[in-house]
């Protein structure tokens, strides 16, 4: 049985944003889409006086937050079957439960509540650097949510930790029908140049040759089941952070791959990934690989 696609929703711009991302991405992938709403509000139903509940309930109020969401994505598209639920649990820690049986999960870039200032919210980042499955965050301008730029931006890793980003990327940009951009950033450390001004290009070469090598080695077995994927390979000097998020302008989603450690607590995101999600001109998803050591 094929998993849903989850799309966290509480009613704000940025959510109600990823619930018509949301539909998008599972009519590509003929997937079901399931809406969750996650909050206390059986904790502070509890605490209303008896006097006050002639007015409507907080949970009605969320039935109908829900039910719109729900005809949002009808009328967006209806051949893609919705379902919805209301969880009596923190956002964060509802949605994380959710993504042990999904597809991947979908969050706007803030809910609602959170400070205009933040770059993410809160409950997007939990999700994204804890979850067990995809996480697409939903951002950027408008080029690139609404997938006019034809292209995918995939930040290449390492071989270790890469192969499950790399598929998640070819069965995307399978199902778009547009073009694979495969980057890898790399740096010549200081100690590696050279005193003859004449072999100073020498290290970088290395550097960049090792890069080409590790992306032609990342992609071999994607390309061969993925034939009909256009992919482009570049190799960049610089921080990957910012490479990628300068690419991220041209694309209509960046992926980039995290590695999760078992029984390690905290948040669980390198630098590329943090900064994407907080500064990506397009959605971002990070693809999770567990990791024993």
């Amino acid at each position: 049985m094929t998993h849903p696609l989850v799309t966290g929703i509480d009613g704000s711009d940025e959510s109600l944003m990823a619930v018509d991302w949301a539909v998008d991405e599972a009519a590509r992938h003929r997937l079901q889409l399931r809406l969750v709403h996650a909050s206390r509000w059986e904790r502070y139903e509890r605490a209303v006086p008896s006097h006050s509940l002639s007015r409507p309930s907080e949970r009605v109020f969320l039935e109908n937050l829900v039910a719109t969401a729900a005809e949002r994505a009808g009328r967006r598209n209806p051949e893609v079957k919705v379902t919805t639920e209301l969880v009596p649990h923190d956002a964060a820690h509802a949605l994380l439960r959710e993504g042990d049986n999904a597809f991947a999960l979908v969050t706007g870039a803030r809910g609602r509540g959170e400070l205009t200032s933040l770059l993410l919210g809160s409950v997007g980042l939990a999700v994204a650097a804890r979850a067990r499955c995809p996480v697409i965050v939903v951002r950027g301008d408008k080029a690139g949510l609404a997938g006019s730029h034809e292209r995918i931006l995939l930040g290449a890793g390492e071989p270790a930790s890469g192969a499950e980003t790399v598929r998640f990327a070819f069965r995307e940009a399978e199902a778009r029908g547009c073009a694979l951009d495969v980057v890898r950033a790399w740096r010549c450390p200081a100690h590696d140049s050279a005193d003859d001004p004449a072999l100073a290009d020498a290290p970088a070469r290395g550097h960049e040759e090792r890069a080409s090598e590790l992306v032609d080695g990342l992609l071999r077995d994607a390309m061969a089941e993925h034939p009909g994927v256009r992919v482009q390979r570049v190799t960049v000097e610089g921080p990957a952070h910012s490479v990628l998020v300068r690419r991220s302008a041209a694309a209509d989603l960046v992926i980039v791959g995290a590695r999760r450690r078992q029984g390690h607590l905290g948040l669980q995101l390198g630098r590329v990934s943090h900064t994407l999600l907080h500064h990506a001109d397009c959605p971002v998803a990070v693809v999770p690989h567990t990791a024993s050591d």
